[in-house]
């Protein structure tokens, strides 16, 4: 289910699938050693193993995640904010993991009119350290800081504004990296692809109605596909796990 089944408004939600926590829930090896009694001079060397692999464990991780395979492209909902009469456009696609979990999402939005500004919404996963915020960049771009808006039980909102020459690196960068904090502090950047965000948002929003098919469609083939899978493989489709994704919902106007 993509972003767009999410969000009603910029200041508002509406419905969330799950997130995964992917390598978010790491512990330093150091927490869960014992500190190491004094070492004689030749088993120091013995020891320097452990210690890279410590260092290993507690340095800054790096996560690539991909489209969620029901939404293969970006897609760009436009709607009126019935409060204040203004165009409110927004591009966004959903990210998983190599195993098909639900990870993050990103929406870009564009608010027309006389406050014509931008923002950057994330879904995140949860077990994040939420004071630090988050902070994200177009490949090796310079880096934008956004504060965590509002948790639910099944992952967090976090946003900041930009300006013009963010969408700019956007519409030609290769990736969009976010960088996070764990529970345990270690530094964790999910790498988002970039490609196709240029088109989508310069191109003309997708009819509401023909997204949901689109998305009920392709949940219906990763559902059949699925199914064939469990039967080739002699599985009980009652208690085999369902397919990736969920059935999309009425996306609702921004």
């Amino acid at each position: 289910m993509s972003f767009a089944t999410r969000l009603a408004s910029l200041g508002g939600t509406r419905g969330l699938t799950a997130a995964m926590a992917l390598a978010l829930s790491a512990v330093p090896a150091l927490a869960q050693t014992k500190p190491a009694a004094p070492a004689k001079p030749p088993a120091a060397t013995q020891s320097q193993p452990a210690q890279q692999q410590q260092s290993q464990n507690t340095g800054p991780m790096v996560v690539q995640v991909k489209a969620e395979p029901s939404q293969p492209d970006w897609t760009k909902v436009c709607g009126k904010d019935q409060g204040s009469n203004t165009e409110i456009c927004y591009t966004t696609r959903d990210f998983v993991s190599d195993q098909g979990q639900p990870v993050l999402a990103v929406a870009l939005y564009d608010v027309k009119g006389p406050q014509n500004k931008k923002i950057v919404r994330f879904l995140m996963p949860l077990g994040l350290l939420l004071q630090p915020g988050i902070r994200f960049a177009v490949d090796q771009g310079g880096p934008t800081d956004g504060k965590y808006a509002i948790c639910f039980p099944n992952g967090c909102f976090a946003e900041a504004e930009v300006k013009d020459d963010f969408v700019a690196a956007m519409k030609k960068g290769q990736n969009l990296n976010v960088s996070v904090q764990n529970q345990a502090g270690r530094l964790v950047t999910f790498a988002v692809p970039a490609a196709g965000f240029g088109k989508a948002f310069d191109g003309p929003p997708i009819d509401p109605k023909v997204l949901e098919e689109q998305q009920k469609k392709l949940q219906e083939e990763l559902e059949k596909k699925s199914e064939e899978l469990r039967k080739k493989l002699g599985g009980d489709a009652s208690a085999a796990p369902a397919a990736p994704g969920a059935p999309a919902a009425p996306a609702p106007k921004p």
